[in-house]
């Protein structure tokens, strides 16, 4: 399938087998994706919410796995869970979108997993991203602030050039995570786990501020 310049009204995608969809400039209005199985499918530029509405599209359950959005706007859009792993999200708006019970992680065992996502320039601000496992996932220059990060894990991320609200910190795991180019004003070293962490050479003086440290020029 493969759609241009289109407006879907309240369409029903439930169920369907959509794989390797291809879908560009178009719009979505109140349209449910449960329980289909968007496989490699590929959105470009495409509106799932009516403007000034705050109900997004649904896609709960859904099969996401190595799904493309790029330009896309999903705030408020439902991704309760759906499998997500290897999906891709490029510059979207994500605002208020709800990724409970979500999962980016492809299970071996019950124990032994590994993750896989691309979420880059995004807008995540007051999204649930709660007990979400976003491990060595890429995941820079994405605004965070206001998103629940309660429960987590992006331990070895990639994070660089995030934007993050202070009272964030220590509410997910982060150990071996690229922080670079973030501010990190409230990050207490003292509270927060930062074992193999990256950051450049100028955030050295807001991490040792909590701990009394003043940071001189050489």
């Amino acid at each position: 399938m493969h759609a241009i310049d289109q407006i879907f009204n309240a369409e029903d995608f439930s169920d369907q087998d959509l794989q390797d969809a291809r879908f560009e400039n178009c719009s979505f209005y109140h349209c449910r994706f449960n329980h289909s199985d968007l496989t490699d499918a590929q959105f470009i530029r495409c509106k799932f919410i009516v403007p000034g509405e705050d109900e997004g599209c649904n896609f709960s359950y859904a099969t996401l796995t190595s799904a493309s959005f790029k330009h896309c706007n999903l705030s408020m859009a439902l991704f309760k869970g759906a499998h997500c792993y290897g999906m891709e999200m490029r510059d979207c708006n994500l605002q208020g979108s709800d990724f409970s019970r979500a999962s980016f992680a492809n299970y071996i065992t019950p124990k032994s997993y590994f993750c896989s996502a691309y979420i880059t320039g995004c807008n995540l601000a007051y999204a649930d991203l709660g007990d979400l496992l976003l491990e060595e996932c890429e995941l820079f220059d994405n605004r965070w602030r206001g998103a629940n990060l309660t429960g987590a894990s992006m331990k070895g991320s990639d994070l660089s050039g995030g934007e993050f609200s202070q009272e964030q910190w220590g509410s997910f795991a982060l150990q071996g995570a690229n922080l670079t180019r973030i501010e990190l004003e409230g990050l207490d070293p003292r509270v927060v786990s930062l074992e193999g962490v990256m950051i450049n050479q100028w955030q050295q003086e807001q991490l040792l501020a909590p701990l009394g440290l003043i940071v001189t020029p050489d």
